[in-house]
Order: structure tokens, then sequence, then C-alpha cells
């Protein structure tokens, strides 16, 4: 919650999918040790269920406001109101329809994080700023005080007096013109270290209340169908390298969450279609397997979980088939990993692509490694039934096809050995083995067997 730094944050358990370290710690720790004392955002408060129906407008006006003050009591608010994990049956949740543009929001306060999100280290030179001297505007960091010597930025600030020292000195040449102040203008209302970093914290609650409120059944398909929350969230994951690592988390659970009601043709009708907003679907899918390929436990396990949730979907179909040979590369090495999440996962992947062509079993069979570690999972076995029988379904799928049966049968010894003594998985195997066996395809036999009888 925006207030509690330092250990607060700390102590907690992880969400699920979170990164051990956070960024946001990270800035709390170094805001806290500097000169300048960090301050603190409010307590935590408690807030009834009737609460967002007698005060949605000024939430939205408090978010909208950009003021410190506003921002966190209105942050603090809506993480009690739409905290609500996906089993939880609590009725006194806020849905997110019920406070009109609120969304639109929290979207913004992401966006102004991400505006100012770059290394003013390396901005342009830039003379003091003396308009409004010692009057605060937004509240935030120590951007009032701005002879502080114990801001960052204080020797840009000040830099270019001596440049205008020298310039009246010198005998004309290099004289700088009236008009280049304009371009090293730093701005009247730019923030110092200390205010980027609590701008950066309500950024990152920011994500966090949209990822709470994806748990929520009856914001999914509001959340799916909202362009600018898609763009917004996709572009946070793709700067995955530079971007907070909390913030990344957020956005990409929040996608994850309402995948099953995402349709990757809001972002363009084809795979090569020009993009209806700021970003293509082709650019959406490169950003999924960006994360896939990520050595963050945590989110490759949720790209692995999003990609084989948006497959599912006939209409996705033709976005990310094109991409199915690294995909299913990065899936199989999945499952060589110890972690049982991350087999998990790709299992559950590799099973909804099993079911949607010919094709699509094919190249799966034929991917190295593929048919022995989906059959370890199952000899192991896997901790967790649902995803042993995922496993053995996608080896029958891969079995009705005659093709990948010269495969299979390098490993017809472990099929019988689990068909005999296995007595969850024996029926499964028997089919297999049934399969490899006969002449034709099970796919099209029932068809075949209604009529013939």
């Amino acid at each position: 919650m925006v207030g509690q730094t330092g250990g607060a944050g700390a102590g907690g358990a992880p969400k699920r999918g979170r990164p051990a370290t956070s960024s946001l710690n990270n800035a709390d720790g170094a805001g806290a040790g500097g000169a300048a004392v960090q301050p603190t955002l409010g307590p935590s408060i408690q807030v009834h269920s009737g609460f967002a129906e007698q005060n949605h407008k000024r939430l939205v006006l408090a978010l909208q406001s950009g003021l410190k003050g506003e921002l966190t009591w209105a942050l603090n608010t809506l993480t009690m109101l739409s905290y609500k994990e996906k089993d939880d049956n609590r009725k006194d949740s806020t849905p997110l329809a019920k406070i009109p543009g609120l969304l639109d929001a929290l979207l913004h306060v992401i966006s102004e994080w991400r505006d100012i999100g770059h290394t003013r280290e390396s901005a342009k030179l830039a003379r003091p700023r003396t308009l409004g001297v010692g009057r605060p505007y937004s509240g935030f960091g120590a951007e009032y005080d701005i002879t502080n010597s114990a801001d960052p930025l204080n020797r840009l600030r000040t830099y270019a007096e001596s440049w205008a020292q020298e310039d009246s000195k010198s005998d004309g040449e290099g004289q700088r013109k009236p008009a280049d102040w304009w371009w090293d203008e730093e701005g009247l209302f730019n923030l110092d270290e200390l205010g980027r970093s609590e701008k950066q914290q309500c950024a990152v609650a920011a994500s966090n209340v949209i990822r709470n409120f994806s748990f929520m059944p009856e914001n999914e398909q509001v959340m799916a169908q909202n362009r600018h929350c898609l763009e917004t969230l996709v572009v946070c994951v793709e700067d995955h390298e530079t971007e907070d690592e909390e913030l990344v988390t957020n956005a990409l659970e929040s996608i994850v969450n309402f995948a099953p009601y995402l349709l990757l043709k809001i972002f363009g009708e084809t795979i090569d279609s020009p993009a209806k907003g700021r970003i293509t679907a082709k650019r959406v899918v490169q950003v999924m397997l960006g994360m896939l390929e990520s050595q963050v436990r945590g989110w490759h396990c949720s790209a692995a979980e999003l990609i084989g949730r948006l497959v599912v979907n006939p209409d996705n179909e033709a976005f990310i088939l094109p991409f199915v040979p690294q995909i299913y590369r990065r899936l199989v090495d999945l499952l060589g990993l110890p972690a049982t999440d991350a087999q998990a996962a790709a299992v559950a992947a590799l099973y909804n692509f099993a079911e949607i062509n010919m094709d699509c079993r094919l190249r799966l069979a034929n991917e190295r490694w593929a048919v022995g570690r989906l059959l370890r999972v199952v000899q192991t076995p896997h901790p967790i039934a649902e995803t042993c029988r995922k496993a053995a379904l996608t080896l029958e799928s891969l079995a009705s096809e005659p093709q990948n049966r010269a495969i299979l049968m390098s490993h017809e010894n472990s099929f019988v050995e689990i068909a005999m003594s296995d007595v969850r998985m024996s029926d499964i195997f028997a089919r297999i083995l049934f399969e490899m066996s006969s002449g034709t395809t099970s796919r099209a036999a029932p068809a075949r067997g209604v009529w013939g009888s």
C-alpha cells in the first residue's frame, strides 16, 4: 500500500509470480538513506463496502489531480476496495464497472510515471528555476526547494549560471542565443529524484489496483475490451528490462487474468495489418515471446499461461500460430526445468496447442525432447495430478496422427509400463498404445462408428 515504506513491503508474502526482490523496495531504501527525509505518504485505512458508490467521483478526481495527498488517499482506498483473490468469495469488494472513468484514471497515473521514467542525468543542462520560489505545486519531492544543495540535480541546474558568466566575459564567440534557453528548460513542474521515486511508487500502486481488479470475473470483459488498458499494460511489459519489476509483474498478471476474453484483433484485423492504436497485434505477440524467454521464473510462467489461454480462442490462432516454432522450443525448455510451476504452465499451453489442428501436433512431436519430457512429467510424477493428466492427453493427441507414430515407438516400453502399473493413467496410455498399433486415426473413428452401427 502507498505510504508503507521500508520493511513493511518486505515482510509480507510475495504475490503470485512476483520476483523476490523489487526495485520499489530498493528505491525506498535509497530515499531513506539520503539527506532529505523520506515523507510518509499516509497510514493504512479501512473502508466499508458502500464507500465507492458514495465517493466514486471523488476517487476519480483525486487520481486525475496529480496531487500527492489526493493520489495517496485514492490509491490506498482503491487498494482496500479492490483486494480480492481469484478464489475469494467476498461480496464486499467493488467491481470496476461501478466507478465510471476509474480505469482510465489509474492508467493515467502509470502513464505519468512512464513519461518521466528516464535517467535525468542524461537530460540537457538547464538553468535554475526561479518562478514560484518557496511555493509547493504538487507536493512530490522537494520541487519547492529549488536551491537545495542536497538535490541530486542541483549540479545541472546551477551549471548553466557559469555558462552565462563565461559568455558575458567572452568577445562574442560561442555566446548562447536567447532562443536556446527554450530547449534547455527543465520545466516548472519537473521533479527531483525524491519526487520521481514517489511518482514511481504511485504508478506501482496503481498497477497493483488494476491487478486486483483483474481477479474479479465481472471486470475481466471490461478490461479485455479497453484498448487503452491493453496498450498501457503491454508497453509496460515490453520495457521489462528497464521498468520497475513490480510494475511489470502486475501488468503481466493482469493480462493473464483477463486473457480468456482478450481478442488480439482489437490491435489489427491480421498479424501484418497496421495498428488501430499505438501498437500492432504482431508486436503484442512478440512481447509475449520476450517474456517467455525471460529468466525470471514468475515472468516466463505467466507468459506461458497467457499464451495457452489466448490460443484457446479460435479468433487468436491466426496471430499466434506463425510463432509456433519459437513457442514450442521455449515451452519444451520449460518442461526440462526442475521448477514444478514452470512445468505446469508449459504442459497447460502445449495441451491447448495440441488440440488446434494436425500441423500443430506434427510440429510438437518433431520438436526435440518434447515427447520425452512430457512422458517424464507423468513418470516423475508431477505433484499436481491435473498436470500429469494434461501431459498424458497431449501424448494421446500426438499419437492420433499416423506420421507421429515412428517417433512415439521409441517410448513404447514406457507406455506399456505406465498402462500396466499406474491406475490413474492406465486408460489414457492404453488408448495411446491402441493408436500406435491401429492403421487409422481415432479422431475420425467416432463418425464412422456411428454410421457403421
